[in-house]
């Protein structure tokens, strides 16, 4: 299934910001530390509108992970009142905008709007289309056994299994690869 391509950026910027959290990288530590890495968050995933660039700004979008992370883990029934609570919450009206080169999509908060509050406002938006299509599960945790990490599966056959924070596929394949070998020697 092909997606919008505001849904998917917006899919995977969310489940790139949860995945900054301490313990869901190699590092093992928090990956939005400062202002700095929130500017380079916010320029690397294109957020449109305001930014403030302060230590409050950047504890909001810190607070805002585990709300994203539990959102975007939530099963099909979950899901849609988990989406409609933060929709009702932030007061979404979603517009039809254009800019850069995207053309037209939507946009359901200001650019005034808080960071914090167009990026959960965004994540809902995103996720509406896969509640809408029955394709919720795009949403993943890692399958490597020592990984907490979200990835959201965009391929065709639905098949992605890790993520892309560490080397979780790789180190799965050398274990498989190593194991099988074990077992014919």
């Amino acid at each position: 299934m092909l997606f919008a391509p505001d849904t998917e950026m917006s899919l995977r910027a969310a489940a790139a910001l949860v995945n900054t959290q301490p313990g869901a990288s190699d590092s093992g530590s928090d990956e939005l530390a400062t202002v700095d890495d929130l500017r380079s968050f916010f320029e690397e995933w294109e957020y449109t509108g305001d930014r403030l660039g302060t230590a409050e700004e950047l504890a909001a979008v810190r607070d805002v992970r585990p709300v994203l992370r539990e959102l975007m883990t939530a099963d099909a029934e979950g899901m849609p009142v988990r989406v409609n609570r933060i929709l009702a919450e932030d007061h979404a009206v979603p517009q039809l905008v254009t800019h850069d080169d995207l053309g037209w999509h939507l946009h359901a908060t200001p650019a005034s709007a808080p960071l914090a509050v167009r990026i959960r406002v965004e994540t809902a938006m995103a996720l509406v289309d896969l509640v809408r299509n029955g394709e919720v599960n795009r949403v993943k945790v890692c399958a490597a056994d020592d990984c907490d990490a979200l990835l959201v599966d965009l391929s065709k056959n639905r098949s992605k299994r890790f993520c892309d924070v560490g080397n979780c596929g790789n180190r799965a394949n050398v274990n498989a690869y190593r194991a099988r070998k074990a077992a014919s020697a």
